[in-house]
C-alpha cells in the first residue's frame, strides 16, 4: 500500500504513519507527550525521537504532567545521564515547565484537547499534498499557537514544532493526496 513519502526510511517511521500520524487524537496526556516529543525533535531527526520514545516515557513518567511537576533538579541530573532520552538541560527543563504551564491551562479551559483543538474548530484542517515537500514548515495559524502557547508558559513551541504537532495529532491533515492510509 502507499504511504506518505516521508515514512518509507524505516519500520518505526512506517509504523508511526500508519498508526498515530495524522489520527485525530484527544486524549490530554498524548497531546502533551506529543507537544513536547516535538519540542525535543527540535535540531534532530523524528527517527531520533521515534527509536527513544519508549525510552524517554519511561524516564518522564509516561509524559503524565501530574507526575513531571513534581521532578526535582535531581531528575533533570539523573536524565541528563540517561541514553535513552535527549541529553539537552534546556529539553528537559522543558519538559518539566511545560506540565506547569500544561496544569494551567486545563485549569482555565478544562482540558488541554479542547484548548488545543479549538484552534480548528474541532475538525481538522484538510490539505491538498501532492508531495510532502510541498508542506510548509509553520503556518500563520502554527505561529498563533505557538505565540500563545509561549505566552502561557510553555517551553520549545516554536511555529514550526508545533505545526508539526498538529500533523502528529490530526490537527492538520497533511497525508499525500495518494496516501492509501489518508485519513478520510
Amino acid at each position: 500500500m502507499k504511504r506518505c513519502t516521508w515514512s518509507t526510511h524505516s519500520t518505526n517511521e512506517m509504523e508511526y504513519h500508519d498508526t498515530e500520524w495524522g489520527k485525530p487524537n484527544h486524549d490530554d496526556r498524548y497531546l502533551f507527550e506529543m507537544l513536547n516529543l516535538e519540542g525535543q525533535q527540535a535540531g534532530l531527526s523524528w527517527s531520533t525521537i521515534l527509536n527513544k520514545r519508549d525510552t524517554m516515557r519511561q524516564a518522564y513518567a509516561n509524559f503524565e504532567p501530574s507526575a513531571l511537576i513534581k521532578f526535582t533538579e535531581n531528575d533533570v541530573e539523573r536524565l541528563l545521564q540517561d541514553a535513552g532520552v535527549i541529553r539537552h538541560r534546556l529539553k528537559i527543563q522543558a519538559v518539566i515547565h511545560n506540565a506547569h504551564a500544561y496544569h494551567d491551562i486545563v485549569a482555565k479551559h478544562g482540558s488541554f484537547n479542547d484548548f488545543l483543538w479549538a484552534y480548528v474548530d474541532n475538525a481538522p484542517v484538510e490539505n491538498d499534498v501532492q508531495h510532502y515537500t510541498d508542506v510548509p514548515a509553520e503556518t500563520e495559524l502554527s505561529k498563533q499557537i505557538s505565540k500563545d502557547l509561549r505566552k502561557l508558559g510553555f517551553k520549545f513551541v516554536g511555529p514550526t514544532t508545533v505545526y508539526a504537532f498538529m500533523q502528529a495529532v490530526g490537527m492538520v491533515n497533511d497525508h499525500e493526496n495518494d496516501c492509501a492510509f489518508r485519513h478520510q
